[in-house]
């Protein structure tokens, strides 16, 4: 693995500058005793720095991965750092004003700083797809390394995609006259009840179960790989890199299904905490299959054969999961 100082330079400067938000909205948290939306003022940017902290080295690290087009990950990668800037200076902007940055259509001023905002994030996306695709192109020679990371970009452009749900109207909304249009909630009004830290709904559906959800998947695939690779010189079988492919995409399965129940979940106006008997069918089968997936991976017998290298990277990989 490359070194950290030889990854994409403008998203490693944008983690480091949400560290320093991260630790200037906890100072807000405790000193500043403003709420809104039933929740502390400064709990959205502390939220989505720290939310960012984790996901901009975690591109950063991809993009030193790929061994062909470099110069267009760079681009890409600048642009979701600048899109983030973007979004995190009218989220922060917002605070100081006591106002609402998503959703928010009360002034013409609050309407434009949500129509900057809401552009970002899409060309924000896009550029992330644009990774995406580099990332599914690359011919990278460890292929459980390779899957972890087109797994977990592929699962954060999903969760990053609910975001996009939210802006719809709820019902008495109606774009055009409503001062607020879109919500997190789903069957109840944004600012109820709600879990601690999270502010999740505890008596409704929230999307931002499945978009938080699916977004760190870019971050926790990484992470049982890195599991994986530390226990390797302790388990001979995690010492071989079929293994540990079948592992990755066992989880990555597991997470994709996980990603799809709580989405399903907060769509029907379900609170993550009070599941019904489909959502607890629903994740005993999840746990089942995962079960069993993991006993075949681990099950696996290496041959001693060489492997022709001229073979196709998917065809190989799709030989290994049949």
């Amino acid at each position: 693995m490359s070194s950290w100082r030889s990854w994409h330079r403008p998203l490693m400067l944008f983690a480091a500058s949400m560290a320093l938000l991260a630790v200037v909205s906890a100072v807000g948290l405790v000193v500043d005793d403003r709420a809104l939306v039933g929740a502390p003022i400064w709990a959205k940017p502390f939220k989505f720095a720290v939310s960012f902290i984790g996901f901009a080295p975690s591109l950063a690290w991809m993009l030193s991965m790929p061994d062909r087009g470099r110069r267009a990950g760079w681009w890409a990668g600048t642009v979701v750092a600048l899109t983030s800037v973007i979004e995190m200076v009218v989220i922060t902007g917002q605070v100081v004003r006591g106002k609402r940055s998503h959703f928010n259509h009360a002034t013409p001023f609050d309407e434009a700083l949500y129509n900057v905002m809401a552009v970002s994030v899409v060309i924000l996306w896009l550029a992330t797809l644009a990774v995406a695709v580099l990332l599914l192109r690359a011919r990278i020679p460890d292929r459980a390394s390779a899957w972890t990371m087109r797994c977990g970009i592929a699962l954060a452009l999903a969760g990053a995609a609910i975001g996009f749900g939210m802006t719809q109207p709820t019902p008495g909304q109606v774009r055009g006259s409503s001062p607020v249009v879109g919500a997190h909630s789903v069957g109840v009004p944004d600012g109820g009840p709600s879990m601690p830290l999270t502010g999740w709904s505890t008596t409704g559906g929230d999307l931002r179960i499945p978009h938080f959800f699916g977004m760190h998947a870019l971050q926790l695939l990484p992470l049982l790989l890195m599991g994986l690779l530390a226990l390797a010189p302790r388990f001979t079988r995690l010492a071989d890199e079929r293994v540990r492919l079948r592992l990755v995409l066992v989880a990555a399965g597991a997470y994709a299904a996980v990603f799809a129940l709580v989405t399903w979940q907060a769509l029907r106006g379900q609170p993550l905490i009070h599941p019904d008997g489909a959502t607890l069918a629903a994740t005993a089968l999840i746990v089942a299959a995962t079960a069993a997936g993991t006993y075949g991976a681990l099950r696996f017998t290496p041959t001693t054969a060489v492997q022709d290298p001229a073979v196709d990277e998917t065809n190989d990989t799709k030989e290994l999961v049949a």
